[in-house]
């Protein structure tokens, strides 16, 4: 993946995050981003099991349950979806830590910013921001 890369996410999908982030403060809320090569086709919100603002965790029982799903809809898991609720959006030193899948898309929704962005990270924990496409429904008809 290369820093100019994008990566396409239906504004209903985009919505959706901002919603969740929103109902699950003053935690961060999580989930999974499936899709096929850089287009988002679903959103999978998942519990936050940390209970936390400054960090998550998923539950393995729910990951597996989020692959299922999105294996049943031909697709694949291109990404993770977290919020900041008092931070902009961007990858912090923990994200960056625990980025450990450079094939993987990880998204961040600043609830303070509004704004949802999107990053990649090597295998040497270099950070390159993706460009995000945001598409209308009409616009993600298949």
């Amino acid at each position: 993946m290369s820093a100019s890369e994008s990566i396409i996410v239906p504004s209903s999908i985009a919505d959706a995050i901002a919603k969740q982030a929103n109902a699950e403060l003053p935690n961060e809320a999580c989930g999974y981003l499936a899709g096929i090569d850089n287009r988002v086709e679903l959103g999978i919100p998942m519990r936050n099991v940390d209970a936390s603002p400054e960090h998550f965790s998923f539950d393995p029982a729910e990951q597996f349950a989020a692959l299922k799903t999105a294996r049943e809809a031909g697709l694949s898991l291109i990404g993770t979806y977290h919020s900041h609720p008092e931070t902009p959006a961007r990858m912090s030193e923990e994200d960056i830590r625990l980025a450990v899948d450079t094939s993987m898309y990880y998204a961040i929704y600043s609830v303070i910013e509004k704004k949802l962005k999107v990053f990649t990270v090597d295998a040497a924990k270099n950070v390159s921001e993706s460009r995000v496409e945001l598409l209308d429904a009409a616009r993600n008809a298949r």
